[in-house]
């Protein structure tokens, strides 16, 4: 198993993650070619070597104008993810690092995540550290990623809304439930990018896991401090399949209740604001408890970091009065969208791919149905008909 262990010694940003991905061997022109749909420039995407403490280095940066800095929105940011040419399961991981960033910001500043601003963080340059970094992954193939405890470091910081202790509001926020600590180096070393990247990429662990190191990657920080090198460094490296890390923080839950007392009539407005606020999946199953009594559990996988946001929900609409928190791994195919034209109209199509290997193929079915509306036939006959465009994509490169 191809895994990566991020050391977070001298804490972790945005830059540093992609400069130590880089310095694996990512080359710089297939970040700046998968990139080439953001409002930037080539050369606005570039790296270079520096020492940092004595310690060589990989510093990435992205120099922006001002003005490309306006899209600081969730709906800015959802629109340029979903319109870009990134594969689907890049699409997905972006958007939900996304969506934890902007939920720790309005948290910490009494909004919702779809009306605040990232101020200080250009959501352009986000989106290259963001997607960057993913895209860095992918072309690795790394199957797993790992993070030791990690350094915030102390002092104080200058934004928007004045001057802040370290670690910033935000930061703090998504690191909820992590290992953290901090040194004497009076900087803010971990930035609400590099948190919301390790928070929902990787699997936080007390110690490096039982690994052997093929490449070690250095990311580089602005800053050359006196006495501590100013580095991020990722061992990569292969794991045994039968080794599994200790695990401090599961990036997935399970929550659970059972219900036996509220009208069928509730569940699906529960379901719709669970979904909106960033639930994986919601289910419901019918059960028998103690005396017979029918009953529906209610089952919600989510991300770690949301779980408050959700137990608020399923307490207000809901009569149970106390829930079941467990953690889970899991493991998604990689999803791919393409479009196939059909005698009722286009429909869209949704193909699962293993090891690069088509292994479902799916028509989209509201699309199904609103053909089948338009055009007064059966919803089954506009499946069938986009079924049959497809037929034989799993023998063919999806594009």
């Amino acid at each position: 198993m191809d895994i990566v262990y991020i050391e977070c010694a001298s804490g972790a940003s945005g830059d540093m993650l992609v400069g130590a991905m880089i310095d694996l061997g990512v080359p710089i022109d297939y970040l700046r070619d998968n990139l080439s749909f953001l409002p930037i420039g080539r050369d606005c995407i570039s790296c270079k070597g520096v020492l940092r403490g004595g310690l060589k280095g990989t510093k990435f940066d992205v120099c922006i104008e001002d003005n490309h800095n306006s899209a600081t929105k969730w709906s800015d940011v959802e629109r340029i993810i979903n319109a870009s040419t990134l594969k689907d399961g890049i699409k997905e991981r972006g958007l939900r690092i996304f969506k934890g960033l902007f939920a720790a910001e309005a948290s910490v500043h009494g909004t919702c995540y779809d009306q605040t601003h990232l101020h200080e963080l250009g959501a352009i340059d986000c989106l290259v550290d963001i997607l960057g970094y993913l895209l860095a992954v992918d072309y690795l193939g790394i199957e797993r990623q790992f993070v030791s405890p990690v350094n915030v470091g102390s002092g104080i910081v200058k934004t928007q809304h004045g001057i802040l202790p370290v670690p910033a509001p935000a930061t703090a926020e998504l690191l909820k439930g992590m290992p953290l600590y901090a040194t004497n180096i009076n900087a803010e070393l971990t930035t609400p990018t590099g948190a919301a990247i390790i928070k929902h990429e990787c699997s936080a662990v007390a110690h490096m896991p039982q690994m052997t190191v093929s490449a070690i990657g250095c990311g580089a920080g602005q800053r050359d401090f006196h006495n501590t090198p100013n580095v991020l460094r990722v061992f990569r490296g292969e794991a045994p399949d039968t080794v599994q890390p200790e695990i401090a923080v599961p990036k997935i839950i399970v929550i659970e209740t059972n219900i036996d007392d509220m009208s069928p009539q509730l569940y699906e407005p529960l379901m719709t604001r669970l979904f909106e606020a960033g639930a994986l999946d919601v289910f419901l199953t019918p059960i028998i408890m103690k005396k017979g009594r029918p009953a529906i559990k209610l089952t919600i996988i989510t991300p770690v970091d949301i779980r408050e946001a959700l137990t608020g929900i399923v307490f207000a609409e809901t009569t149970t009065i106390g829930l079941r928190y467990y953690g889970v791994e899991r493991q998604t195919l990689e999803r791919q969208t393409t479009t196939v034209a059909t005698p009722y109209g286009d429909v869209r199509v949704k193909t699962a791919l293993h090891e690069g290997r088509v292994t479902n193929v799916a028509p989209e079915f509201e699309d199904c149905r609103a053909l089948a509306d338009r055009h007064n036939v059966a919803v089954k006959d506009v499946y069938a008909a986009a079924l049959q465009q497809v037929n034989g994509i799993g023998e063919r490169q999806v594009h």
